[in-house]
C-alpha cells in the first residue's frame, strides 16, 4: 500500500500548501489533519501550541504516514526540531520566505514586508532568520490576526478584505516595497484580494512551493503528471466532526477556483 503524506495545520490554512502539493504530485495520496479544537495558534502561548502540536503529531503517525509536512509557520517555529527528534520519518516545516524576498530586492533596494502571526513574529527562529539574511535592514513585519479568523469561517468577502488591507497598509509608503511575504499559510487565501490593493510592481510570495520542493527532495519524488483523483486526500481533525471535513473540502475547492 502506498503510504500517505500528511499535512498538518491548526485549521484550514495548510490547505494552501497541500494545494501546491496536489498540483506537483498528482499520483501521491495525502492526509490532511486540522487541529480544529485549538485553532488559531497565533494568539496562544508558545507552551500551549507546542502541547497541541505534539498531540496532533501522535494522532497523525498512528495513520502510518511516510512524511509529515507541518504546514504552519507558527507550529514549525515552536516544535519542528522536537518532532524530528521524536519520529523516524521526514518532518518538513515552513518558514516565511524572507530569504528569497530579500534576494529579489537586493538590486532594486526596495523593502520587504512580511505578514505573519504575532506568535511567529515573536519567536527567535523568525528573528534569527531575518538577522541572517537581512543585511540592509530592509525587512518589516506585520501581524494580520483577523485573516485567520475570517479564513476559518470561510469568509472571503473581497470588499471587506480589501478594506482591511487598505487600513493595515495606510501608514506605509508602498512605493518603497518590492515584495510582500505571506508568512502564515492562511493568508494565501486572500492573495488575489491583496493583489488589487498593492501597487503593480509589488510581488506577493509565500513558502508553499519551496516547502513542496523540499518534500519532493527528501522523499526522492520526481515530477509527476496526471489528473487528480477524487479521493486523493483523507481529511481528519482533532474535533472529529463531519462539519470539519466538509469545511476543509470546501476550502480546497475554493483554492481550485482561485487557481483557474
Amino acid at each position: 500500500m502506498n503510504k500517505k503524506i500528511a499535512f498538518f495545520d491548526s485549521g484550514i490554512g495548510g490547505l494552501t500548501v497541500l494545494h501546491e502539493a496536489l498540483q506537483q504530485l498528482p499520483e501521491e495520496q495525502f492526509l490532511y489533519y486540522a487541529d480544529t479544537l485549538h485553532v488559531p495558534y497565533g494568539t496562544k502561548s508558545a507552551d500551549e501550541v507546542r502541547g497541541h502540536v505534539f498531540d496532533c503529531a501522535e494522532a497523525i503517525v498512528r495513520e502510518h504516514v511516510k512524511a509529515i509536512v507541518v504546514a504552519c509557520n507558527t507550529a514549525t517555529s515552536l516544535a519542528v526540531k522536537d518532532l524530528r527528534a521524536r519520529y523516524d520519518i521526514p518532518v518538513i516545516g515552513m518558514e516565511p520566505a524572507v530569504k528569497p524576498a530579500v534576494e529579489m530586492n537586493r538590486e532594486s533596494g526596495r523593502r520587504v514586508l512580511v505578514f505573519a502571526t504575532a506568535l511567529t513574529l515573536s519567536q527567535s527562529k523568525y528573528n534569527e532568520l531575518v538577522s541572517r539574511v537581512d543585511d540592509h535592514h530592509s525587512v518589516d513585519s506585520m501581524p494580520l490576526p483577523e485573516l485567520v479568523e475570517w479564513c476559518e469561517q470561510l469568509d472571503f468577502d473581497p470588499e471587506k478584505s480589501a478594506a482591511y488591507f487598505r487600513r493595515k497598509l495606510a501608514d506605509l509608503d508602498l512605493k518603497s516595497y518590492g515584495t510582500v511575504v505571506l508568512g502564515c499559510t492562511h493568508y494565501p487565501f486572500y492573495s488575489h484580494i491583496l493583489r488589487t490593493v498593492l501597487p503593480e510592481h509589488v510581488q506577493i510570495i509565500d513558502g508553499s512551493a519551496g516547502t513542496v520542493n523540499r518534500l519532493k527532495h527528501l522523499l526522492e519524488l520526481t515530477e509527476q503528471h496526471g489528473k487528480r483523483p477524487e479521493e486523493q486526500v483523507t481529511f481528519l481533525s482533532s474535533g472529529g466532526q463531519l462539519e470539519d471535513q466538509e469545511k476543509m473540502k470546501a476550502a480546497l475547492r475554493y483554492l481550485d477556483t482561485m487557481s483557474k
